[in-house]
């Protein structure tokens, strides 16, 4: 059986590969089922943010000025496509080389941390969203959107069926609901909308005052 590291990097290398088509295939996306989700999460985030699984920089547009932002993925290549939309907005941005699994940050290290459409094909969701847990301060922000699985019977149906597909070629889930994973890793849960015969959740969450890193 392949271990995280080996689907890691096996994603690694499906990623680069993307990186031409990535934009074309997520604004259709974006025009056709998430909507306006992008500026829904990133227009609330504050402060020292992280962006995990930032892909090509689609959320760029949409921070608010006073963000102090970081992005991180996977892929080199996704990354060169995120440095070039940044320089073209004239955006400052970090962007960080690294896996969700073990973020290179220090325990603490942000007020904010986002996530849009990157959690289902993480290999060990609980463990990158425990990862967001220990880099954000005491009361920062979690902001997190992405596909899920539908509160349509049928449609799950044919998630389960596409899965059978996606899974092994890109580690790309359809079922997965991170929501259900954030009490036990210490987050309390602030706001949530689903739509889009519930395929779409977007949420805001917050690390309590009184909390430990995980």
């Amino acid at each position: 059986m392949a271990t995280v590291g080996d689907r890691s990097d096996k994603l690694e290398r499906y990623w680069d590969q993307q990186a031409g088509r990535y934009d074309k295939q997520m604004r259709f996306m974006d025009r056709r089922v998430f909507k306006d989700t992008r500026e829904w999460v990133c227009s609330r985030a504050t402060g020292q943010t992280l962006e995990v699984a930032m892909g090509t920089g689609l959320n760029l547009p949409w921070y608010p000025e006073g963000v102090q932002l970081t992005g991180l993925d996977l892929s080199e290549e996704l990354l060169s496509v995120a440095r070039g939309r940044a320089a073209d907005l004239e955006r400052s941005v970090t962007l960080v080389h690294g896996n969700a699994h073990g973020l290179p940050f220090d325990e603490a290290s942000f007020d904010t941390v986002v996530c849009t459409f990157g959690l289902c094909s993480i290999p060990d969701v609980a463990t990158a969203i425990g990862e967001m847990h220990r880099v954000l301060r005491p009361g920062g922000g979690l902001l997190l959107a992405d596909h899920i699985a539908s509160s349509s019977r049928p449609v799950r149906a044919v998630q389960w069926l596409v899965e059978r597909l996606t899974i092994p070629m890109a580690e790309e889930h359809f079922r997965r609901r991170p929501l259900k994973l954030l009490p036990g890793a210490g987050f309390a849960v602030d706001t949530v909308e689903r739509f889009k015969l519930g395929i779409v959740e977007r949420l805001t969450a917050h690390k309590p005052v009184d909390s430990t890193a995980s």
